[in-house]
């Protein structure tokens, strides 16, 4: 067996349907894979042709990429995976262009449509004249370099952090904001970070932006500053604590390892993503409840899946001026997708 990278592209209807926390939640509870990237794309021509060029064993993903991600609005969302055998497995879990007939085995089953016509008493099989797969994966290694390739290629000029206006009332008054699914949904591959999307679908909420992140202890430290101050006066041992959040999200201790190595990438794996639409910091801020998962009402992500004030699976900004500094800090612009293909492929 041989470690692979891997991509699942998941469409714009299916993010525009809310499916996608679904979605992830089967790509990493059954792949057992390792989520290593994430970026928003607004596929051009381009970068739609190299993807359909790709798909050489999958025609109608091929003809889907060449054909119906043409409106301005079409904004799809990228994942890479790593591990053994990473396209066979991925493949298996996503479903291809002959297995989307079954009842929920493959997440195309589940989550894609398409539907069938027979022209006449002749034709020996029926024709699709409706498909939406909801999810792409390559089929074989060959598929995934060559559009793994396309994808860093692009990444640049086609993804990032975008814009979904287009989605939305013209006289809507949009705003964006951060959420953070934090390392206690990451310790073994599960249901829970699709979960906690899957929750904050309810919003009505577009994302417009994701990475996956591992917060080194100097973002920590600076993350959480704010809460030092606020914990060394209502607690003997403050410090102490506000220690083991930064541990929490980085790994380490900022008193246990040396400040030279403060900058270096930490351990701690977390998803950062960022939603657009009306009234979007206060929607998700109720939706994830009180710091306190023993105090949230049902429903809510931190009574689903929060455990205590600080493992409590989701961080999102109070106010605007709280996104401009936390996004800032955990550099969201940084195209550290581009990077991860670029890294495997030169092995």
């Amino acid at each position: 067996m041989s470690h692979q990278l891997t991509y699942v592209f998941i469409t714009p209807q299916a993010l525009l349907k809310a499916r996608t926390g679904n979605i992830i939640s089967r790509l990493l509870s059954r792949s057992g894979l390792e989520l290593i990237g994430a970026r928003m794309f607004t596929p051009s021509v381009e970068l739609r042709e190299q993807l359909s060029a790709s798909l050489k064993s999958q025609p109608l993903s091929a003809n889907f990429f060449k054909n119906s991600l043409k409106a301005p609005q079409d904004q799809a969302m990228v994942l890479l995976f790593h591990g053994e055998d990473a396209v066979e497995k991925m493949s298996a879990i996503v479903g291809n262009d002959k297995t989307m007939h079954g009842r929920g085995e493959t997440v195309r089953d589940t989550y894609g449509e398409h539907f069938m016509i027979q022209k006449g008493e002749s034709d020996q099989k029926p024709s699709i004249f409706y498909f939406e797969p909801a999810v792409i994966a390559p089929a074989t290694t060959e598929e995934a370099v060559a559009g793994l390739k396309a994808l860093a290629a692009f990444s640049d000029k086609d993804g990032g952090i975008l814009d979904a206006k287009a989605t939305f009332p013209v006289d809507a008054v949009l705003e964006k904001t951060l959420v953070l699914i934090k390392p206690d949904n990451f310790r073994f591959a599960n249901t829970r970070p699709g979960g906690v999307i899957d929750l904050l679908a309810r919003t009505g909420l577009a994302i417009v932006g994701c990475k996956v992140h591992r917060m080194s202890v100097a973002q920590a430290k600076e993350f959480y500053g704010p809460v030092l101050e606020v914990l060394e006066k209502k607690l003997p041992d403050g410090r102490s604590h506000w220690e083991s959040i930064v541990a929490f999200m980085s790994g380490r201790r900022p008193s246990e390892c040396p400040e030279e190595s403060h900058a270096e990438s930490g351990s701690e794996l977390c998803i950062a993503l960022i939603y657009q639409g009306v009234d979007a910091i206060r929607k998700i801020r109720e939706t994830l409840g009180p710091t306190d998962p023993s105090k949230a009402p049902h429903g809510t992500i931190r009574k689903e899946f929060g455990q205590d004030i600080m493992v409590n699976a989701a961080h999102a900004s109070d106010a605007p001026e709280s996104v401009t500094r936390e996004t800032a800090i955990i550099n969201i612009n940084e195209n550290n997708f581009k990077t991860v293909i670029e890294h495997h492929l030169q092995k």
